[in-house]
């Protein structure tokens, strides 16, 4: 019922005679040597609404142009509105390559929304009587009711929006496939000879929160899916992080990681470890089931997640209410004056724990029954760094022999956006593969949202009363380019404090060296100035190191299990590494509490500005390592020069941002009139005055104010 009502609303389903006729006619023009683009679209009334771009020829396959996330134009993070800004920049983009809308091919929905649907009426019925309290609940964390019904009305909203002369027919692509597509497609694994393993770990699917596949020649097979949106590892850990941390859902997650890392993470002695484990049951098969004579949350997530048998454990939950109250949010700094603190942080560790014990028990099962020995791991869950590194640690040479009775060990590699931002990625990919066109070229790097900033684009921001600005180089050269490198390199000596704004952004959640804040990683300073004055974050929260390759393998126990491709698993922030010895003495600000950093490796081909200035920091202060934060002020990263702008009025402790227009012009901006420190001109002065031939400075200088 819900296919044929969606159709007569413009929504075909993927096995229809629509998109069977529309894959007919892409197959004939690719066979004809044509181009084709497909868009991948995240609709309105789910988190991360947005469009992905995706260049297709049958000689070289797929290639992502742009993938726009509309929270970075709309500034509204985890937005689920309608995406005309991103839209909007989409067709900006196609007009730049001689292309429009009109020469679209495809367009293709991140969700299958008849199975969705069909999924929450089943939902609510399989959970009766309890499943009816579903139905008062306006909004989840994967959906926003008010928002759906611009969803539907999607077709004819896009017409509106560009001028056509029909309705845009969407064709629903499956949300977990698109991950797997996506992600398998961008791995570095080659299924030519061994199976690969893939993983979707989601908060929640159009079908189920948890599904399995396997690759093998070229061909993706689904194994399972738990059919399930309740029996989630993401709303388990969604709802802990949230009700127990103090912050709302998809804000929760990473800091409750962070947090755990000040907790007890010794199974044998954590004290709510065991206790908590049971609101999980580890079944037969990989399977993971919810508690429900423990957990609420699969009827009433917000006002009542807990029963009293978790209560017992944890306390009573945190309400919708108190949620970012100060006296509510878990904070470590609150440690030495109050009592409770420890306790909270145990508990953090705890669920981080019992997370890890699901992700192993599902692993296991999909290794075993594969027989493969690399898995690509994808999904919202896969962003829990600490966890994935816990797989490659577990799944060791002695698991194989034992499991597999052969000499292997688990390779791993995750995308740099397994989220939701990705799916729209996928629906493409994956559309394309049913069109036969080949997998193409692995992804190696994340800068694919929007446009590279016009340089009229960036003067026009500057012209700001509060706002000093002058240009300082060019980096269209490798001499111009080494040159600001060297800047950037001499004022992070110095413990500046320094945002990077080139190129087009990278999409997911990360920035990698586009849209970054950079500090000094010798200085011990740098995190609680960083938290405290630029970010106002919790001091709870870590720094992540960017380092070249050599730099990582030398502060870093970097595992085998993540050496494919040189180490690419290792690019995007998305897995841990335990630190070296003496490591936390050398850099301490990107060191956490567990002695983990989450690593980012920046190659030379993919960002060479980056790579320059992490060079250049081997010069002056002795390791090619650089803190790196997003550049963002509680809010989506910035992604255009007005929002770089107003992110630097809002950071007191910001000292410059280097703006790069797309002609490669470089101009430093600053808090201008009353509120100029003085720094950057200081340091930009005695800058042009030094020996660059990378003398490192003494340590007086390195951190003085």
């Amino acid at each position: 019922m819900a296919t044929w009502l969606m159709a007569l609303a413009g929504f075909h389903a993927n096995d229809s005679r629509f998109t069977i006729r529309r894959i007919a006619a892409i197959q004939a023009k690719l066979a004809r040597g044509e181009t084709v683009y497909l868009a991948g679209l995240g609709l309105p009334g789910t988190h991360n609404s947005g469009v992905a771009l995706v260049e297709v020829t049958q000689a070289h396959g797929p290639r992502l142009i742009v993938n726009n996330e509309e929270e970075r134009f709309s500034g509204d993070k985890h937005t689920t509105r309608y995406p005309r800004g991103a839209l909007d920049a989409l067709r900006v983009t196609l007009q730049a390559m001689g292309r429009d809308i009109v020469d679209i091919d495809a367009w293709l929905t991140s969700w299958d929304y008849p199975d969705l649907l069909g999924t929450l009426v089943r939902s609510v019925v399989e959970e009766l009587p309890d499943g009816l309290k579903l139905l008062r609940t306006k909004n989840s964390v994967s959906f926003d009711a008010r928002s759906f019904e611009q969803m539907t009305r999607m077709p004819r909203l896009l017409r509106r929006q560009f001028g056509l002369s029909a309705r845009v027919p969407l064709i629903c692509m499956p949300h977990h496939d698109n991950h797997a597509w996506f992600s398998f497609a961008a791995s570095p694994f080659d299924d030519s000879h061994e199976p690969v393993a893939i993983a979707v770990l989601d908060g929640t699917g159009d079908q189920g929160s948890i599904s399995l596949y396997v690759a093998e020649s070229g061909e993706l097979r689904r194994l399972y899916c738990n059919d399930s949106v309740f029996d989630s590892l993401g709303a388990f850990y969604s709802v802990i992080s949230s009700t127990q941390g103090g912050w709302t859902w998809l804000s929760s997650e990473g800091r409750y990681m962070g947090a755990a890392a000040w907790g007890d993470m010794d199974r044998a002695t954590n004290p709510y470890y065991l206790r908590l484990r049971e609101v999980l049951d580890f079944g037969t098969g990989g399977e993971v089931r919810l508690n429900r004579a423990m957990a609420n949350w699969y009827c009433d997530p917000f006002e009542q997640p807990y029963k009293q048998a978790l209560v017992d454990i944890l306390g009573q939950p945190l309400t919708p209410d108190q949620l970012w109250n100060p006296d509510a949010v878990l904070r470590v700094e609150d440690i030495a004056h109050r009592p409770d603190t420890r306790d909270r942080l145990d508990k953090a560790a705890a669920t981080q724990l019992v997370f890890e014990d699901a992700m192993i028990h599902i692993v296991d099962h999909l290794l075993r029954s594969t027989g493969a020995h690399r898995l690509v791991l994808t999904g919202g869950v896969a962003l829990n760094a600490l966890g994935n590194m816990r797989l490659l640690r577990h799944f060791d040479e002695a698991w194989f022999a034992q499991a597999q009775g052969r000499q292997a060990r688990l390779h791993l590699w995750m995308p740099p956006t397994p989220g939701d931002p990705g799916v729209t990625i996928g629906a493409a990919w994956m559309f394309a593969h049913l069109a036969g066109a080949p997998r193409g070229k692995p992804i190696t790097h994340a800068f694919y949202c929007g446009d590279a900033p016009a340089f009229s684009d960036i003067v026009e921001a500057l012209k700001a009363d509060d706002i000093a600005s002058q240009p300082i180089g060019d980096i269209s050269t490798p001499a111009g380019r080494d040159t600001i490198a060297d800047l950037m390199a001499f004022m992070v000596a110095r413990s500046g404090i320094i945002a990077l704004y080139q190129g087009a952004a990278e999409t997911g959640p990360r920035a990698l060296g586009h849209r970054s804040i950079l500090a000094n990683p010798c200085d011990p300073a740098t995190r609680e100035r960083l938290n405290e004055r630029v970010k106002y974050r919790e001091a709870i929260r870590p720094l992540a190191p960017m380092a070249t390759l050599e730099a990582a393998q030398n502060y870093f126990d970097l595992l085998e299990g993540a050496s494919d491709a040189d180490y690419n698993a290792y690019n995007y922030m998305v897995l841990t590494a335990l630190s070296k010895p003496h490591a936390r003495d050398k850099i301490p600000a990107v060191i956490h509490a567990d002695g983990t950093g989450r690593i980012q490796i920046v190659r030379a081909q993919d960002d060479p500005l980056t790579h320059a200035y992490l060079k250049a920091l081997g010069r002056h202060i002795g390791v090619e390592l650089s803190v790196n934060t997003s550049f963002n002020v509680a809010g989506p990263i910035a992604q255009t020069p007005l929002q770089a702008m107003e992110t630097l009025r809002r950071s007191a402790g910001l000292d410059v941002v280097l703006m790069v227009a797309s002609d490669g012009a470089v101009t430093a901006a600053w808090h201008g009139g009353e509120r100029d420190s003085g720094r950057f001109t200081t340091w930009y002065r005695d800058w042009t005055l030094t020996d660059r031939d990378g003398m490192m400075p003494d340590q007086s200088i390195m951190y003085r104010d």
